[in-house]
């Protein structure tokens, strides 16, 4: 039993501390909804760190699959059933942090509890007519989208929140939106999420979940890339990582990808390392993504062109002139989009590694032209305050 634990009685906590309606920016918008392409700085303690992250970067013309959140005023209306915060309560009050097994039990029951609550049916009208809008936008009955958490504590300063929530991908028809929604809600309350904020001290209402909806890509290739060489914090280049399909093969360690260095100043690949890439995971035309074997040559092909290799480069440097720091950036090749414009950014966050260290001077000492030049380019890589 936890005793100690930081519980909260959402029945009078939650109501009262967030109200969207009196700083909307803009009328035609809900309290419920935030359109990617109409986000406002304003906006952000109403839909987490990975859909402001999204909006900003559409705020920076940069080009992201459209888009919507669903606010955290949806979530917390939630918690308007005393019924529900009684019972999240009582279970969260029964956890002992020493039984792992047992808490992974209470998780499942308190989400269980959650996605069998109501919505209101104000919140379903308004996520069903955002995701109709953004099927007629795309041109696409019952557009593939996917649906991906978004909590408001993922950019405390003291604490990492990422990748306790859920993502839920090719996501089609207004009715499973509005199902995966309250998945992700729910996901607030995994038994990871609830252990992390119990040793970080954070009370469980301190943190509300909103929702991202996005096109859903369906990717010749995908990687990341990083706005400085990962392995020694050069800033001068755009190290690239890439492979055949979406992203969950590398991420799942089942496949290496190809590695690429390419020259911010000279836009040239000045680096590559050629994986064998045997497998890849990708949309079929039965509507659901598998795992496919890859054969002959296409298995040590690059995933990408060189032609690719700097359109990634330069958006990741505009990604990061945008924040004023090293980026690192997800990308994806549209499969549907023609060559050459079919680059696009799925998320772009700060490096946290080499952009940590003092940076050296370029100069080394002594003056060289080139390698002022090369300075002057690559600055200002510093965060601004």
């Amino acid at each position: 039993m936890c005793e100690s634990c930081p519980i909260v009685d959402w029945e009078k906590e939650l109501p009262t501390i967030r109200s969207f309606t009196a700083r909307r920016v803009d009328a035609a918008m809900t309290d419920h909804i935030v359109w990617f392409d109409r986000y406002d700085h304003e906006h952000k303690p109403f839909v987490g760190g990975k859909n402001a992250s999204l909006g900003e970067m559409m705020m920076a013309e940069l080009p992201v699959p459209p888009g919507f959140a669903i606010t955290t005023v949806a979530y917390d209306q939630m918690w308007s059933d005393a019924g529900l915060v009684k019972d999240v309560n009582d279970l969260l009050r029964s956890i002992d942090h020493d039984d792992f097994a047992g808490n992974r039990r209470i998780s499942e029951q308190i989400r269980g509890r959650i996605e069998a609550v109501p919505i209101p049916d104000a919140v379903v009208a308004d996520v069903v007519e955002a995701y109709g809008a953004l099927c007629k936008h795309c041109g696409v009955d019952d557009l593939p989208v996917a649906v991906r958490s978004s909590a408001t504590a993922e950019d405390l300063p003291d604490a990492s929140f990422a990748g306790q929530q859920d993502t839920y991908l090719w996501v089609k028809g207004a009715d499973s939106v509005v199902e995966h929604m309250r998945k992700c809600w729910s996901s607030i309350f995994t038994d990871r999420a609830i252990a992390y904020r119990h040793s970080m001290g954070y009370l469980h209402q301190a943190i509300a979940m909103s929702v991202g909806v996005q096109k859903m890509i369906d990717p010749i290739s995908s990687g990341v890339a990083f706005t400085l060489n990962p392995t020694n914090g050069d800033r001068s280049q755009v190290a690239v990582d890439a492979s055949w399909g979406l992203g969950e093969a590398v991420v799942s360690g089942e496949v290496t990808p190809d590695n690429f260095l390419v020259d911010k100043v000279l836009r040239e690949v000045i680096k590559r390392e050629i994986s064998d890439k045997h497998m890849e995971y990708c949309l079929t035309d039965s509507g659901m993504v598998e795992k496919l074997e890859i054969e002959g040559d296409r298995r040590t092909t690059p995933a990408v062109t060189d032609d690719d290799l700097v359109a990634i480069a330069i958006l990741a440097r505009r990604a990061e002139k945008h924040y004023g720091c090293p980026q690192d950036v997800e990308w994806a090749l549209d499969r549907h989009l023609p060559a050459g414009d079919n680059v696009v950014m799925l998320q772009s966050r700060p490096e946290t590694v080499w952009s940590q260290k003092p940076t050296k001077s370029v100069s080394g000492g002594g003056y060289d032209p080139m390698k002022s030049i090369v300075s002057t380019l690559v600055s200002p890589l510093h965060k601004k305050t």
